[in-house]
């Protein structure tokens, strides 16, 4: 299959040279988990899209970067997600193989990084995509994209930053969070996540292929070595189901933590400990981070520094890059593993690589071409997510506790407050309001919405943020930085943006209840309640979550927990309320929520006639469609 970008530059050349200068409605800096949502949302609602991708890949973090095994705690699908993960679904089971493969479990989520960016590339069918690409410059609503056919002069009317490293925000002007330096600013000597530079690999039965088995290990081997040892050795231990877990693992053990499914392999195996020895490829993503237990220079993390210097970036990601390799030479020589990098899994030799010996270099171009970056840049908005917003959230519906949501929810999510390093208490932002104490203090009880709110800039024109660039704190980050939120996200990131576009006003002007109904005629869930009597395949489901979030009319009756947990806990009691969907509602109540609904629109509805009295279903549906009808703000 031709790829869009060999496409484009073919159409390009037939045109010629004024026809570098494109224009779109939208483009997407970032083709990861956050924009290729974001771009697929947009586009979906009839918005001109581009993506602008370093990498030769769709999925980011997901892919390109290797970590393919769904970090997803609450379970909760829905949107572009749901839709992804199904179709994932559907091609391993057209294989016969689980995707339930990974961290020990037999519900887990995996897939090959090739599987998901050609998934993905279906699912983006719409949308233009430039891949090793990357924006150098903006100037009045036009990016100046670096291309491998050269510069490209390419308007648009809104951008979206879901780079990897936040790297358009300082470009587009827009004030920003950079670990505990507020930019532009003075940067602070304080420390940011590790990140790892994963790799896949796989079982090879009949010997590894020599030109995947170095003869001799890279510089500094010996240090890797010691690192390993405390992980993985070839009497380690059985992980017993019990946190912390207990080190060294043995060789099985490592490898049915990231296990993902193999495409290539003739049987199927799940996380299921009596499958680990089944296992036939895996994810490399465990005592690799960098620089991990190296330090950097006695410290935990990473310097700042790494996000705002080029020079140090390479640096760093080289080293992190070597760290793996490391690991694929103690695999090979240390445990007499017959494994190595998978040769069908990239074919592209990272620029990390390229002063490396040639017969590393053989095996460097089968590892991802990015490192998994756990933190970014983060742009500042109105308000800023922190921790304690999380944990007061998350205890919606919980230990007596009715309604603790964000009115401005736009997806929902589920993750520990986990860093990476960098979690000293001179690292944390006390301006924010926390410390060390707070990621164990402040972690969440379940599942937690993010509000719309955190991906406007309050500086910056025709800018949204998505994938990690959110405004919220680095704890926040912690919880917010994984793939099915990231992708949940910015599917908000392109509704938010196709309207700002077709209304042609900012996004901050764009009322949250539009963007609300967009994603959930797209399937998305934004409600922390859940009710027994309206599921998902409800005509009114919709309509009955905004009808939640803003409060129109009360439920019968509240449920006592959330309908799916992060930290399990004894709390016992219904996880669905009932919202009385089918119950008949009275002129009084009827103008009530009207009046309700027009405090929160500011606006007075315009509303279908109707006769004879309306269930809570048909009301609620009534009113909503009245409060999100956006024809009469469209500027002519």
């Amino acid at each position: 299959m031709i790829r869009k970008v060999f496409m484009l530059a073919f159409c390009i050349a037939l045109i010629g040279p004024s026809a570098y200068a494109l224009s779109y409605d939208v483009i997407v800096a970032g083709g990861g988990t956050g924009g290729t949502a974001a771009a697929i949302q947009a586009s979906r609602m009839g918005a001109s899209v581009l993506i602008v991708e370093p990498s030769g890949m769709l999925g980011g973090q997901a892919t390109a970067a290797g970590v393919s095994t769904m970090d997803d705690m609450s379970g909760i699908e829905s949107g572009i997600y749901r839709e992804f993960m199904d179709r994932v679904r559907n091609y391993y089971a057209s294989k016969r193989k689980s995707i339930s493969t990974c961290y020990w479990k037999t519900y887990g989520k995996a897939f090959e990084p090739s599987t998901g960016h050609e998934i993905l590339s279906a699912m983006a069918e719409s949308v233009d995509i430039l891949y090793h690409s990357s924006i150098d410059s903006l100037n009045d609503r036009t990016a100046a994209i670096t291309t491998p056919e050269g510069t490209k002069n390419i308007s648009y009317k809104i951008l979206i930053d879901a780079t990897e490293y936040g790297d358009i925000l300082p470009l587009a002007g827009a004030e920003y969070r950079a670990g505990n330096s507020i930019l532009p600013g003075e940067l602070k000597d304080t420390m940011i996540q590790d990140i790892t530079w994963t790799a896949v690999i796989r079982r090879y039965p009949s010997g590894i292929p020599e030109h995947l088995k170095p003869s001799a290990p890279l510089p500094g081997y010996d240090k890797a070595k010691k690192n390993y040892e405390g992980y993985v050795a070839r009497r380690g231990y059985d992980f017993q189901g019990r946190y912390p877990v207990k080190m060294p693992v043995n060789f099985a053990t490592h490898n049915a933590y990231r296990a993902v499914p193999d495409s290539y392999s003739r049987g199927s195996y799940t996380g299921a400990q009596s499958d680990w020895k089944r296992i036939t490829k895996t994810g490399v993503n465990w005592g690799n981070d960098y620089p991990g237990m190296y330090l950097w220079h006695g410290r935990y993390g990473l310097p700042v520094a790494y996000l705002e210097s080029r020079d140090l970036r390479a640096e760093i990601e080289r080293e992190a890059l070597m760290k793996t390799l490391h690991f694929i030479y103690y695999m090979q020589n240390e445990l007499g593993e017959s494994w190595s990098v998978d040769e069908n899994e990239y074919n592209d030799l990272p620029e990390a690589a390229k002063d490396l010996p040639e017969e590393w270099q053989e095996i460097a171009k089968h590892m991802p071409p990015i490192p998994y970056v756990r933190e970014s840049r983060r742009v500042i908005g109105s308000w800023t997510l922190n921790s304690k917003s999380i944990r007061e959230n998350s205890m919606s519906y919980r230990s007596g506790s009715r309604n603790n949501e964000f009115t401005d929810s736009i997806a929902i999510g589920g993750y520990n407050l986990d860093l990476h390093g960098g979690d000293d208490d001179d690292d944390i932002e006390s301006d924010l309001g926390e410390n060390q104490k707070s990621i164990w203090g402040d972690t969440p009880k379940g599942p937690f919405q993010v509000p719309m709110r955190i991906l406007i800039p309050r500086s910056a024109d025709n800018l949204i943020a998505a994938e990690k660039n959110l405004s919220m704190s680095r704890l926040a980050s912690g919880a917010l930085r994984l793939q099915p939120i990231t992708m949940m996200t910015g599917q908000a990131a392109g509704a938010l943006a196709a309207l700002s576009v077709s209304l042609d006003i900012q996004p901050r002007d764009v009322k949250a209840v539009y963007v609300q109904k967009a994603l959930a005629d797209s399937g998305v869930r934004l409600s922390l309640c859940r009710y027994s009597d309206v599921p998902e395949r409800s005509q009114y489901f919709g309509s009955v979550e905004i009808a939640t979030l803003y409060r129109l009319i009360e439920p019968r009756v509240y449920p006592d927990i959330p309908a799916s947990n992060i930290n399990s806990d004894k709390k016992k009691g219904r996880n669905r309320g009932r919202f009385g969907i089918n119950d008949s509602v009275s002129g009084k109540e009827f103008a009530a929520m009207t009046e309700k609904a027009e405090e929160i629109t500011g606006e007075k509805l315009t509303l279908p006639e109707h006769e004879g009295r309306l269930t809570r279903g048909e009301a609620v549906d009534i009113i909503v469609n009245a409060m999100c009808s956006t024809s009469r703000h469209k500027n002519d």
